[in-house]
């Protein structure tokens, strides 16, 4: 699985004009599956997305995670990070899972999300998503297992 991973002090996600998904500071991860991720990926990615150590201390240093800071936590499925853009000018999603795959992890990975950490909002899959943040830093980073 990817992940991109941004700090933020505010992002959300809305579907016909409702507003689904919505978190104050904390992290909002965009959320790729690829045809070999396997419900261990999606454990590992979270487990990661939970302990990066992205947030400041109080030497103003990255070494706070989102469960030191409580924060939020923002799941955003999509499928295009897992497109291979390295030549010409389409990209091809050739690795992407099949869209049963890539919903049945992506749900996976939203269960163990809710039964993990309690300040957590979701995307939908498959969904016409309008997707608004506020990056802090900004800070991004790419998380791959």
């Amino acid at each position: 699985m990817i992940s991109v991973i941004q700090r933020v002090t505010s992002a959300k996600v809305t579907v016909d004009a409702v507003d689904i998904g919505v978190i104050g500071t904390g992290i909002m991860a965009l959320v790729g599956v690829e045809k070999p991720d396997t419900r261990q990926a999606a454990q590992r990615l979270l487990e990661r997305i939970l302990n990066y150590r992205i947030f400041a201390d109080a030497n103003d240093r990255m070494n706070l995670s989102l469960r030191d800071i409580n924060g939020g936590l923002l799941l955003v499925p999509q499928f295009t990070l897992v497109a291979d853009t390295q030549k010409g000018n389409r990209p091809s999603f050739a690795s992407a899972a099949p869209p049963e795959q890539g919903r049945e992890l992506f749900g996976y990975l939203q269960e163990l999300a809710q039964a993990t950490y309690p300040q957590v909002a979701f995307g939908q899959f498959g969904a016409d998503m309008q997707v608004a943040l506020v990056n802090n830093g900004p800070v991004t980073f790419t998380l791959r297992t």
